[in-house]
Formats: C-alpha cells, sequence, structure tokens
C-alpha cells in the first residue's frame, strides 16, 4: 500500500529571525620595541635562545617585518594585518634607517656605490642614501663587537626602501666594508628616541 505524502508545514512567521552575534571590532596596536642583540624576531624558539616573549607581555601582537638575529634597534610589532603589510611590505617603499659600524674606512668611491646601487646575488639594489657618520652614542652591545687592532672602524649612515633578507650587511660587504654592528634606528616616522636596549613602548596606530 502506498502511503500518501506527508504535507509540508509552513514556516512560523511569527518566530523572530536568529541574530548572529558580530565580533566586537579590535583597536589597532603598535608597539615601538628596541631590540637587543642576540634575540630572534619571533615570541617561541625550541631551542631556547632569546625571543620577543623575554621582552613584551603584550598578547595578540606580531612583527611588522623582520630584523636579524645579531642586529639591534628598532622593531615594530601590530595586532592589525593591514598595518602589518604597510610596514613590511617593500612594495610600499617605506624607508628605513640604519647606523652601521664597518671595517675599513670609507671613501667617497664607496659612498657613491651605494648611493647607486650595489649588486647582489639576488640582483641589484635600489639607490641608498649614504653617508659617513661621527660615532653615535648607544648602549654597550653584548657581547662587544671584536676588533682587528690594525683596521681602523668607521660608521655609516644608511637609508633603504627594500627589505631583502641581510641586505645591509650585504651590500657594505660587496663595496668592501664588512658591517661590524648593526642598528636600526629608523622606520617610517618611527624612531628609537628614548628607548633604551630591550624597552619598549606603545603608540597610537596610524589610520587606514
Amino acid at each position: 500500500m502506498t502511503l500518501p505524502p506527508r504535507p509540508r508545514r509552513s514556516a512560523d512567521k511569527s518566530a523572530p529571525p536568529r541574530r548572529v552575534a558580530k565580533p566586537l571590532p579590535v583597536e589597532p596596536r603598535l608597539i615601538l620595541f628596541n631590540k637587543p642583540f642576540d634575540v630572534l624576531t619571533q615570541f617561541s624558539d625550541g631551542e631556547g635562545r632569546a625571543t620577543l616573549k623575554d621582552y613584551i607581555d603584550v598578547p595578540g601582537v606580531y612583527p611588522a617585518g623582520r630584523l636579524d638575529r645579531d642586529s639591534e634597534g628598532l622593531l615594530l610589532l601590530t595586532n592589525d594585518g593591514q598595518l602589518q603589510a604597510r610596514i613590511a611590505d617593500p612594495r610600499h617603499k617605506l624607508a628605513k634607517t640604519y647606523w652601521v659600524q664597518v671595517e675599513g674606512e670609507p671613501s667617497e668611491e664607496h659612498l657613491r656605490q651605494l648611493r647607486e646601487g650595489v649588486q647582489l646575488n639576488d640582483g641589484p639594489t635600489l639607490p641608498a642614501q649614504a653617508r659617513r657618520l661621527d660615532e653615535p652614542e648607544l648602549w654597550p652591545r653584548n657581547p662587544p663587537v671584536r676588533f682587528r687592532k690594525n683596521i681602523p672602524t668607521y660608521w655609516l649612515e644608511l637609508i633603504i626602501k627594500e627589505g631583502r633578507n641581510r641586505q645591509v650587511r650585504r651590500m657594505t660587504a660587496a663595496v668592501g666594508l664588512p658591517t661590524l654592528r648593526l642598528v636600526r634606528v629608523r622606520i617610517g616616522d618611527w624612531t628609537l628616541e628614548g628607548l633604551d636596549q630591550g624597552q619598549w613602548r606603545e603608540v597610537p596606530a596610524p589610520g587606514r
């Protein structure tokens, strides 16, 4: 025997529509950190090395760009993906200023090469701003830089708008001036001013 089809139940139009709660917007945060030498630009490490977690206890932030373990100075951290991209993506060409202690005396020819761009194994660099710098007043590095007594050292200021791996070190090496110490002092309009080694402060995040 064939059973008749069950009648369809009509929707209860009197029932209120279900509301899906929207997540509250997260307020963008921006942190300036003076990264010491020998600290990894990440919050964890399986080998027990020093990381950002040893200095910064702020949930939800992550580095906007990188700074090598053997480099020091300004690192920006944020919880905002769009802001992170604006800071870290080389396409935005955000200027980064470095103070570089080099082995050997920089000549005008060295500076000219850096200003015009140098050839690296991954292609030529963009022109940089380069000048000699009087020895800056910086915190002592721990451990100290190893010097060779018979070779003088000098300081340069380099401003670049790229972000290749170990780019500044490779640029100075390419012109015959090996880097001994590298300190990033500015990214865009943000600077290290007022920040001692290992210190951080929060500043207003720029509007999108």
